[in-house]
């Protein structure tokens, strides 16, 4: 079809395409699908070959989080029964760490629950940093706190951070439906204190919390506006518990279509597969990865993933490889400009690591915010995940499981039954994935 014909010639070039085209992806029927994955793996492969890099998530403060994002099951009034616990010790963290560096994890994600960090939490940060380093130095670090201060990112960047999440989430227009207590504009002026403090931007969206076409196409131009590195596209988990409970608007195909719009839109930009993978995508989880080039390695914030070792597994039958710690992620091009930001030089628009969906700027008295569960906020762009061991005892992939459950299921009903609330990995006596 033209349109893909179009889409295909602009990406090679690294060009996005209008909002217009953009639109026209999420409007193709299930008959285009193929073609559709097909004209964006294209361009997924002139950029970033077979290679997919894995990221790990490491929860470091759980639950308790003062914000009121609708999607959030660490949300202020949450009645999911999730995992809470306070701050993880340097060397609890860089133990979690450790296990996803094993499992061929490239860059291991910090996310810590709550409105943004206080400058004692920086500290706390700076030492797991630290700590993870001392053990591997050339492991990526990704810091996901929350909505930062002055000066905030300067001092993560200083302990050795490499990047920095915050995610927008939804459209401009439609962010005040999801959250009251901050704004999109708080978001966008974290991503851009990240960035304009060296660190790599990593921001992306939710997808499937009632949003419509134009509104995913918005969030994803001012993504690449924004000059993210890596964007990461979560689909929504509605954890009962939260006002986004009953929200199961999404299908495997049109999650293909949300990702090949973001392939289109951002060509030679990373683009990760982040939380609610297994949930959505179920069996059609390896065509994602002609449109992905990065995913979470097992488990999320507060809900289960599938095995590690299943992610390994996934990678290598679908024909890709795990991208080497020597390899750069970004094309050359790209991978210059954001050198050239790290060491001080003329840096772009902006942009964010926000795939954990980290909120909220920092205040108030360390010990009196630990009391309330405060923090920094990673509910949401990355979906929330924990680290996840690849183990010969892994538990049964959900990929599986929707596939049995899809056969009880003919009509799509509701698939409550797919969400698997966290009890194992980091804060618990269970090892990740057990």
């Amino acid at each position: 079809m033209d349109l893909l014909d179009t889409l295909t010639a602009k990406g090679l070039r690294g060009e996005a395409p209008t909002r217009e085209e953009a639109l026209a992806v999420l409007a193709t029927t299930d008959d285009e699908l193929l073609d559709v994955v097909a004209a964006a793996g294209r361009v997924r492969r002139q950029w970033f070959g077979r290679r997919v890099k894995l990221n790990y998530l490491v929860n470091l403060k759980s639950g308790l989080c003062p914000e009121d994002c609708s999607y959030c099951s660490q949300r202020l009034g949450s009645k999911a029964e999730i995992l809470k616990y306070t701050w993880l010790k340097p060397d609890q963290a860089a133990e979690a760490a450790k296990a996803g560096v094993a499992g061929g994890a490239k860059r291991v994600c910090l996310v810590a629950s709550g409105r943004g960090p206080t400058d004692r939490d920086i500290d706390r940060v700076a030492d797991t940093i630290s700590a993870i380093k001392d053990a591997d130095p050339a492991v990526e670090i990704c810091a996901c706190l929350g909505l930062l201060s002055d000066n905030q990112a300067e001092r993560l960047k200083a302990a050795g951070a490499d990047a920095y999440n915050h995610n927008l989430n939804t459209s401009e227009g439609t962010y005040g439906d999801i959250a009251t207590t901050h704004t999109y504009a708080d978001r966008v002026d974290t991503v851009q204190k990240a960035h304009g403090a060296g660190l790599s931007a990593c921001s992306g969206l939710i997808a499937g919390m009632g949003e419509s076409d134009e509104d995913l196409v918005d969030v994803v131009f001012a993504l690449r506006e924004l000059g993210s590195d890596s964007v990461p596209v979560n689909f929504l988990i509605p954890f009962e518990g939260t006002p986004l409970a009953k929200e199961w608007n999404l299908t495997p195909q049109r999650c293909l279509r949300i990702l090949a719009m973001v392939r289109f839109v951002n060509p030679d930009t990373e683009v990760r597969i982040a939380g609610g993978r297994e949930v959505h995508l179920r069996t059609l989880q390896p065509l994602g990865l002609h449109l992905a080039n990065s995913i979470f390695l097992g488990d999320y914030l507060t809900s289960e993933g599938q095995a590690g070792q299943a992610d390994l597994d996934m990678i290598k039958d679908a024909g890709f490889e795990v991208e080497g710690a020597g390899e750069a992620t970004l094309p050359r091009h790209r991978a210059d400009v954001a050198a050239a930001v790290a060491t001080g030089g003329a840096c772009g628009t902006g942009g964010g690591c926000g795939p954990c969906g980290g909120h909220g700027e920092a205040s108030g008295d360390a010990a009196g915010e630990e009391e309330a569960g405060g923090g920094a906020h990673g509910c949401g762009p990355c979906g929330g995940h924990a680290v996840a061991a690849p183990a010969e005892n892994a538990a049964e992939s959900a990929a599986e499981s929707a596939a049995e459950s899809a056969a009880e299921n003919p009509n799509d009903e509701l698939r409550s039954d797919l969400v698997r609330v966290r009890r194992r990995g980091a804060g618990t006596e269970l090892a990740p994935n057990a």
